[in-house]
């Protein structure tokens, strides 16, 4: 793409180029709303504005802590956070990165990035560690977290909490098997690792218990698995079973990633058609990709959302906290492995 123009960007908002000369040079007639979504959009587009204040002044030079664990994580997680870091941008804020091991160990502290008199908000993520978790949420800043440790309660939260809704969007996936005959669905997934996953079997059960169908529960895994050994867990557990399921409802794409993987090495134990459905609808797994029913999360926008909750936190710093759902689509698709 070429040099971005005041024609592009107006174009982008459905606005006129008068509209966005307009707000270039602070003249009148134009909403501080609209205002600042062609100061956000120009800035997102790479378009220089000379001598323009920020957008929000009182937030410029601001810092804020992005916690993470995995910084290697999936896409999944990498799209967040660089939605993220553009939005906290276009207000001129600093954006410290803060890596945060995934499991607590005897005698760890938070880094020193963290201590209230260095940043003045942070936003958390991938962090599922119950220990790690509290001590973040002790922290005396603004803060937006995005999930919870299952056993965290969310009125104990001190801060603001997404969710990605879990529970009615299961449900939906689940009934969508029921209604193509399936009965016999088992579940794959981590209950104990994060909150979303709780909603989501909570989901699955609620659906076969409003069709009267008793849940199997030779073919529900869903302990605590190593974050390290997903692989070896799911492979172990599908070892043992003599019989597969109809179809199996997994937490995450990331499962089906696993499961197709056990049987492209286990040709013989697949049988007979076995419906898949995951969640997340990322593109990261080829094996993977458009080929199984999913709840798709548009990372992007959620990424945005975080960083503008916690600009809004910084300016409100005594409004209520808030738990904001956040609703996947449903992407419904053939979902049948078979042998290749």
């Amino acid at each position: 793409m070429g040099k971005v123009t005041m024609q592009d960007i107006a174009d982008s908002l459905d606005i006129s180029r008068v509209t966005v000369w307009k707000v270039f040079n602070n003249q009148k007639g134009v909403s501080q709303s609209l205002k600042d979504q062609v100061i956000s959009k120009a800035r997102e587009m790479g378009y220089i504005i000379e001598n323009y204040p920020s957008n929000n002044s009182s937030l410029a030079n601001k810092n804020i802590a992005l916690v993470v664990s995995r910084p290697d994580s999936s896409t999944f997680w990498t799209s967040i956070i660089h939605s993220i870091a553009k939005e906290l941008s276009c207000n001129d804020i600093n954006m410290l990165y803060t890596y945060i091991p995934s499991e607590y160990s005897n005698g760890y502290n938070l880094p020193n990035t963290l201590n209230p008199s260095n940043i003045d908000g942070c936003i958390i993520i991938n962090i599922y560690d119950s220990k790690i978790y509290e001590m973040l949420n002790s922290l005396k800043v603004p803060k937006v977290f995005l999930d919870i440790t299952s056993d965290f309660e969310l009125e104990n939260v001190t801060g603001d909490v997404f969710l990605i809704e879990g529970l009615r969007t299961e449900y939906s996936i689940v009934n969508s098997l029921i209604n193509k005959g399936i009965s016999n669905i088992g579940f794959l997934g981590d209950i104990e690792y994060a909150k979303t996953n709780l909603d989501r079997f909570n989901g699955y059960k609620a659906c076969l218990q409003d069709h009267s169908i008793m849940i199997p529960s030779k073919y529900v895994h869903s302990g605590k698995i190593g974050i390290n050994s997903y692989y070896e867990e799911l492979s172990a557990y599908l070892d043992s079973l003599d019989l597969l399921p109809e179809a199996f409802v997994c937490v995450s794409d990331y499962i089906i990633h696993f499961i197709i993987n056990y049987f492209n090495e286990h040709e013989t134990k697949l049988k007979k058609p076995l419906y898949l459905t995951g969640f997340d609808g990322t593109d990261e797994y080829a094996n993977v990709d458009r080929r199984f029913t999913t709840a798709y999360v548009n990372t992007e926008m959620l990424g945005k959302r975080l960083a503008m909750q916690l600009k809004y936190r910084l300016t409100h710093p005594n409004a209520p906290t808030e738990n904001i759902y956040i609703n996947p689509e449903i992407l419904y698709r053939e979902s049948i492995l078979t042998k290749y």
